[in-house]
């Protein structure tokens, strides 16, 4: 097993050992100067960091855990990497097969459990067969549309004995064989004919790295470019057409860009519910023309007029021979006079220590040198607005699943796939809660993970709710009752911590925090009644988003 995986390529597996992989890490005990094993405190924490591993590199992440329980921790990752399209190999171990069925101790079906989440999951009855098994996941993982595959060995398998032959990992191909000339050519009349056409990209053109082509589609078609929250990075906030996310808390801009557009690209993207809020209102006036390389997702949630199926840096390269470059200077007009009445970054002369002005100096003050990764939630919103993300890959958040504790573990992932990179995990204080378990496994590994805690004391984005659709009745959303220290829990980790009150403390932390290459964590007193706007109700349509709450 371990010999396949230095066949792919694989430096580093996060997991914790249990009776059913005791082979399995006695194996890694003797190749432990070839593959660095990371302890992790919670299996959960382990799929995360797999997870954040591949967001950040480009390369398949892998986890590793025990049978039974184990295995069932892991299972909200591989949820995670599923829905966010990340390639993933977890690995499991199980009781040997005379044991299977039969309720044995730390025993569970696990292949059964994972088999909606998975792209394919394995459970390997053979040692003759191991080897192919491992390859083929790597490679199931990879190819297309990326995800997670699950590989569970029985332990007898890991005792048994067969013979080794390597074999060169198999070759990632981009998928083409749709992208026929007609097929492009019906594109390229659509695309030519529009007056305002409109930019949807979502993570798959950061899964295909197609950010160049992108930017060079845009340019051609003079065309104002969104991104979904998987987007973000993947075309630059400092670009002149780039307009910022799209849906339920997306800019004002994007949202009326979508409603008034006459041709909606949507590249890479899947038209999540939060992104499309009312269907019947989405886009009312466009063609929609969707590029995307899994062909379920044409027409799953939006009708298109045309549609073309396969790589998107591909598709991409070829329409842009296809293109008559355009010059569509009153739409474009129009998309700046938006951003100007309804401004990205943030504005104000408030005293108080505001969480946008936080994320506006995060983001200034690492210049692009950091990866930037969220938890979910409010937080996870302004980050999504005021970050100036100009890269791929450097930010990551759990967008299909919305992950609660997803962020420390997929903040320790990109510090080991990125070394010597800073890493921020901007959190509240409800994930917090959830995950700070990992920064024993952030200081054991002396990794510069700077996790910021935007604390309001409340389950803040669920708080929002409640204040605005359920007459502010805050049912079991306030923490102020039993309060943690965070700074105390921190330094009981052994982890350097701080406490912000004030905007002027804000440059400092942030640069001394940097300054130590090492694990920090940053609690930030935010108000509690600090909310997420623009917001589309539910049930609205994008272009009828509410700019602040009317109490």
């Amino acid at each position: 097993m371990l010999e396949c995986l230095l066949e792919q390529g694989v430096k580093a597996v996060f997991g914790y050992p249990g009776g059913a992989v005791l082979p399995i890490y006695d194996a890694l005990y003797r190749y432990s100067d070839k593959i660095d094993h990371y302890l992790v405190s919670h299996e959960q924490g382990a799929a995360h960091m797999a997870d954040g591993y591949a967001r950040t590199t480009g390369k398949v992440g892998v986890c590793l855990a025990t049978s039974g329980p184990g295995a069932t921790n892991l299972v909200t990752g591989i949820a995670t990497a599923y829905m966010d399209s990340v390639p993933m190999v977890a690995i499991t171990g199980n009781v040997a097969l005379p044991l299977l069925g039969k309720d044995s101790f730390q025993e569970i079906d696990i292949t059964g459990v994972t088999m909606p989440i998975t792209k394919h999951n394995f459970i390997v009855k053979d040692v003759e067969h191991l080897a192919d098994v491992i390859r083929n996941a790597f490679y199931i993982a990879a190819q297309g549309r990326p995800g997670p595959v699950l590989v569970d060995i029985p332990r007898d398998i890991t005792l048994a004995t067969t013979e080794y032959h390597y074999k060169p990992p198999q070759q990632i191909t981009p998928e083409i064989l749709h992208l026929t000339a007609q097929t492009l050519e019906t594109a390229a009349e659509l695309l030519n004919s529009s007056q305002k056409p409109f930019i949807y990209a979502g993570g798959g053109i950061i899964s295909a790295n197609a950010t160049a082509e992108l930017i060079t589609f845009a340019e051609l078609l003079d065309a104002p470019c969104c991104t979904s929250a998987m987007g973000v990075g993947g075309f630059p906030y400092s670009h002149p057409h780039h307009v910022g996310t799209i849906g339920m808390h997306g800019t004002a801009t994007s949202n009326t860009l979508a409603t008034d557009c006459d041709c909606l690209i949507a590249v890479g993207a899947r038209f999540s519910d939060r992104v499309t809020s009312n269907i019947s209102r989405f886009a009312p006036n466009a063609k929609i023309l969707h590029i995307d390389i899994d062909a379920a997702e044409i027409n799953k949630n939006v009708q298109t007029h045309h549609h073309i199926v396969g790589d998107v840096k591909a598709a991409l390269a070829r329409l842009n021979r296809l293109i008559t470059p355009k010059k569509a200077t009153d739409w474009l007009n129009f998309a700046k006079q938006l951003k100007a009445k309804f401004p990205t970054n943030f504005i104000t002369t408030e005293t108080t220590l505001k969480p946008q002005y936080i994320i506006e100096r995060l983001s200034e003050l690492t210049a692009n040198v950091a990866i930037t990764v969220t938890e979910v939630g409010q937080h996870q919103m302004w980050a999504c607005r005021y970050m100036h993300i100009e890269k791929p890959r450097t930010f990551i958040t759990s967008g299909g699943l919305g992950t609660m504790g997803f962020g420390l573990g997929a903040a320790i992932g990109a510090a080991v796939g990125n070394p010597g990179v800073p890493v921020f995990n901007i959190a509240g204080d409800g994930c917090f809660r959830m995950n700070n378990i990992e920064l024993a496994t952030a200081v054991e590994y002396n990794l510069p993970v700077i996790t910021v805690i935007f604390n309001n004391h409340v389950l803040g984005m669920v708080r929002q709710w409640q204040s605005l659709f359920f007459e502010k009745r805050y049912s079991h959303t306030d923490l102020r009752t039993k309060t943690t220290d965070f700074v105390k829990l921190a330094e009981a980790y052994n982890a350097t911590a701080y406490n912000i009150t004030q905007p002027e403390e804000v440059d400092t932390v942030i640069l001394e925090a940097m300054s130590l290459k090492k694990p920090v964590v940053i609690n930030c007193e935010i108000d509690v009644d600090d909310k997420v706007f623009p917001m589309v109700p539910p049930g609205a349509g994008l272009d009828q988003y509410v700019l602040d709450l009317v109490e």
